[in-house]
C-alpha cells in the first residue's frame, strides 16, 4: 500500500513540473510577442507521447511512435524559424520533456529504433538554441554544450537501465528454464518409478498365470494402482507448469516424508519382497519441501534400482533419522544384482547421477555402493536445522 500510494505521489509530482514546464514556454513566447501556437502544439505532442495512461495507448502509439513524432515535430518547428530567418523562443517545458523522449527511446524503442529515435529527440534537444541564435550570438554553443552534456546523462542512464532490464529478462528466461526441465525430471522419476513397478508386476503376472491363475487378483491390482498414481504424477506435474503460482496440495508433485511412507508400502511384491520403513520421531514433517523432496527422490531413485537392478532381493530397508544437525536418509537391500528386467528396461544409470547432484546443490552428500556381504546401499546426507 506505501509502496502504492508513494509510486503514485512520484508520478503525480512529475506530471505537475511537465505541465508546469510546458505553460512556461506557452506563457514566455507569448509574453515576448511571438506566436505561441506552434510551441503548444509540439509541446501539447510531446506531453500527450510522456503522459499518456499505458492502460488506453492504441496499439499504434508504439514506443517508436511516442519518441520520434514530437522530435521531428520540434526539429521541423525549428528548421521552419531558420528558413524564415526569424526568431523564436525556446523554453524549460520542451527541453525537458525531450530529455523525457530520449528517455523512453534508449530504454524502451528495439533495436535500432532505440538509437534512431535517441538520435532524433538528442538532435531536436540539441537544435533549440538555433531558434534563438540572433539574441544568443557567442552563448549559443554555450547552450549546445549544456544540452550535449544532458543528452549524454540522460541516454547514458536509460542504456545502463536497458542493460539492466535484459540482465533481468536473461535471468528470469534461464530460472524458469531451470524450473521447467526440474519439473520435467520430476514427472520422469514419477512416471519411471511407476511404469517400471508396472512392468514387474506385468512380468509376475505372466508367470503366474499358467501356475497360479487364483493368486492373479493382487497382482493386477497392483499393476491398475501403479498406473493410476502415475496418471495421477502427471496431471500434478503438468498442474504446476500452467499454475506455477498455486500452492494447493493436489496441485502440486507428490514428494515429501508423508508420501515415502506411501512409497515403500506399494512397492513390496506379492510374496517375494518386504520393505520395512524406520523412521525416527524426531524427523518431523516441518522439514524445507525441497529438502522433503530430495529425500522422496533418493528413496524413490533407489526403489526403482532395487527392481531394475536386484530383483532377486527380498529385504528392504528404508531409514530416516537425524545425526546431529543432518537428516540421513538410507536405503539398503540385500539382492546379488540378479536383474529381471530386459536391458532395455534397465535405464542408462544416469538416476543416480542427477540424484546426486540435487542433493549436492542442497549443500548435501550422497553415496551409493554395496554393502558388506551382500546388497547395495544409497545414502544422502541433508543439512537441516533441528525443529
Amino acid at each position: 500500500m506505501r509502496t502504492v500510494s508513494g509510486r503514485g505521489c512520484a508520478r503525480g509530482f512529475v506530471v505537475g513540473v511537465l505541465l508546469a514546464a510546458a505553460a512556461a514556454d506557452v506563457l514566455i513566447t507569448s509574453a515576448e510577442g511571438h506566436s505561441a501556437w506552434p510551441v503548444a502544439l509540439v509541446v501539447l505532442a510531446g506531453l500527450a507521447a510522456v503522459l499518456w495512461p499505458v492502460a488506453r495507448r492504441p496499439r499504434w502509439l508504439t514506443p517508436q511512435v511516442r519518441t520520434g513524432a514530437p522530435a521531428l515535430a520540434s526539429a521541423a518547428y525549428t528548421g521552419g524559424v531558420l528558413l524564415v530567418r526569424g526568431e523564436a523562443l525556446f523554453g524549460p517545458g520542451e527541453a525537458v520533456i525531450l530529455l523525457c523522449l530520449l528517455f523512453i527511446a534508449v530504454r524502451h524503442c528495439p533495436h535500432p529504433w532505440a538509437l534512431v529515435c535517441g538520435a532524433l529527440d538528442g538532435g531536436a534537444l540539441l537544435a533549440l538554441p538555433l531558434r534563438y541564435y540572433r539574441e544568443l550570438g557567442s552563448s549559443t554553443p554555450g547552450f549546445m554544450a549544456i544540452g550535449l552534456v544532458l543528452v549524454g546523462g540522460v541516454a547514458g542512464l536509460a542504456g545502463y537501465l536497458r542493460t539492466l532490464d535484459y540482465r533481468r529478462t536473461v535471468a528470469v528466461g534461464e530460472t524458469r528454464r531451470a524450473e521447467r526441465l526440474a519439473i520435467a525430471a520430476d514427472l520422469h522419476d514419477f512416471v519411471a518409478h511407476h511404469v517400471t513397478g508396472i512392468l514387474v508386476q506385468t512380468q509376475m503376472a505372466r508367470m503366474m498365470a499358467s501356475s497360479r491363475p487364483d493368486e492373479l487378483d493382487p497382482v493386477l491390482a497392483g499393476i491398475e494402482r501403479a498406473a493410476t498414481e502415475a496418471l495421477a504424477s502427471m496431471r500434478r506435474t503438468v498442474g504446476v507448469l500452467r499454475d506455477s503460482g498455486v500452492e494447493s496440495a493436489d496441485r502440486r508433485p507428490v514428494g515429501d516424508l508423508a508420501a515415502i511412507a506411501d512409497l515403500t508400502g506399494g512397492f513390496a511384491s506379492p510374496g517375494a519382497q518386504r520393505v520395512t520403513l524406520h523412521r525416527d520421531p524426531a524427523v518431523t514433517d516441518d522439514l524445507p519441501h525441497e529438502v522433503q523432496a530430495a529425500a522422496f527422490r533418493v528413496v524413490q531413485e533407489a526403489l526403482t534400482n532395487v527392481r531394475r537392478h536386484a530383483g532377486d532381493a527380498t529385504e528392504i530397508t528404508v531409514r530416516l533419522r537425524h545425526e546431529g544437525d543432518r537428516l540421513v536418509v538410507s536405503v539398503a537391500d540385500d539382492g546379488r544384482g540378479c536383474s529381471r528386467l530386459p536391458d532395455a528396461a534397465r535405464g542408462g544409470g544416469f538416476g543416480l547421477v542427477g540424484l546426486k547432484e540435487r542433493v549436492t546443490a542442497l549443500g548435501g552428500d550422497m553415496h551409493a555402493g554395496p554393502r558388506e556381504g551382500d546388497g547395495w546401499e544409497v545414502r544422502a546426507v541433508f543439512p537441516v536445522a533441528k525443529s
